[in-house]
């Protein structure tokens, strides 16, 4: 019998695994993909990601694989410009964005170095109960067979879709209509740092990843998904050409060295989050629009904040009952404010926004700090601080 059975091994579950493995747990950590496996993914770690890797001991490996630096961002909206960079956080101000088959092995092999029992190809096909209470789960192996493992708590961290909130009815607690569909595909030959550029109706992000490789990602009114899927390339192009034309004088210089990849179902939620031997993690327990890419950073801060609460407590119901309660608490008040700025932005109406923006122009604390709230490292509260305020007065 393990201690904790963690069900899936990315983002969220890797980092869970590992940090239950390393407080003396038995973990098991299952995962139906066999790694290196690629994923739809926005690929960005904001500072707080990456100071948890730091605070891990896998943020040097992530840089040994290869994955470019990014130190600078830039912001186009209509009628203004604006280059920074967030506030660090612990020390850390570097961000990356590497490839999915880059970063998930290396979350994967920090939890097996701590202990946990990592088995790839395994796909999770029912949980086991008692009475009302989950007690493990059912599964096929890699050769086709059956077999079950029981435990005293389950994490679902098994995606958007997660099997694990749909077996214990894990019913929708905050829920908005899907904002946008986005496409994207990787560039070589086109040199870009981190740049952000938009227009009515338009989000473009380009990023420096893996292999001497741009991300170039397009984002577009969930309402024009139908049309946009059915000539993917064609708007896909003409995006970058009417938000961005100096993107696409590069992107026209350089190659396109993978097909398209894109999704109209981004969903915008947050799930209860526990139940009597359960536990949701990452786009399990919450997932909002890919367009400030904050999936990656916030499963990392969810993986810590469970196992934190829960710390020695697994075996005491009711220490383990008052850290899911708080955790749920937590995942609220840490993510609320951002859920809502990420529906903002992917209304992809940017009027009322870059009108503020023009008049943080000139001021580059601002403008730093501006871009922190985004990464995290600043909260919205902090931002709107007096010297914003004496600045929007007389500007």
């Amino acid at each position: 019998m393990y201690d904790v059975i963690v069900i899936g091994a990315r983002c969220a579950g890797s980092p869970a695994a590992m940090l239950f493995a390393r407080q003396g747990y038995r973990v098991l950590l299952l995962e139906k993909a066999r790694f290196p496996q690629d994923t739809l993914s926005s690929h960005y770690i904001h500072q707080p990601g990456v100071a948890l890797l730091g605070r891990w001991g896998l943020l040097d490996r992530l840089r040994d694989a290869g994955c470019p630096p990014i130190d600078r961002e830039s912001y186009q909206g209509p009628g203004v410009r604006m280059d920074g960079f967030s506030l660090p956080v612990d020390g850390y101000r570097t961000t990356y964005a590497p490839r999915r088959f880059v970063l998930d092995p290396i979350l994967a092999a920090g939890a097996v170095d701590s202990g946990a029992d990592f088995r790839e190809s395994c796909a999770v096909t029912d949980l086991l109960w008692e009475d009302d209470r989950v007690v493990g789960v059912r599964y096929t192996t890699p050769e086709g067979t059956e077999a079950t493992e029981r435990a005293r708590l389950v994490v679902g961290a098994d995606g958007m879709r997660s099997l694990v909130a749909r077996k214990v009815g894990a019913q929708n607690v905050v829920e908005h209509p899907r904002m946008t569909c986005v496409y994207y595909s990787y560039w070589s030959g086109v040199n870009t740092g981190f740049e952000l550029s938009e227009r009515p109706g338009r989000w473009v992000a380009a990023l420096p990843t893996n292999d001497d490789l741009t991300l170039i990602m397009t984002y577009f009114p969930q309402g024009e998904f139908s049309e946009v899927r059915h000539a993917v390339e064609t708007h896909y192009l003409e995006a970058v050409r009417s938000t961005t034309p100096a993107l696409y004088e590069r992107m026209s210089a350089g190659t396109r060295e993978e097909q398209m990849y894109g999704t109209g179902h981004q969903e915008n939620y947050f799930r209860k989050a526990y139940g009597p031997g359960w536990v949701l993690l990452g786009d399990a327990v919450h997932h909002k629009d890919s367009i400030t890419a904050r999936g990656i950073t916030d499963a990392f801060i969810q993986a810590q904040s469970l196992t934190d609460l829960i710390g020695e407590g697994l075996h005491d119901d009711t220490a383990v009952q008052a850290a899911l309660r708080r955790y749920e608490a937590d995942l609220h008040d840490v993510f609320l404010n951002f859920y809502q700025g990420v529906l903002n932005v992917a209304e992809l109406k940017p009027e009322g926004r870059t009108e503020m923006l023009r008049k943080l122009v000139g001021h580059q604390g601002l403008i730093d700090r501006y871009f922190s709230t985004v990464s995290g490292a600043c909260t919205f509260d902090d931002f709107y601080n007096a010297e914003l305020l004496t600045v929007l007065d007389q500007s």
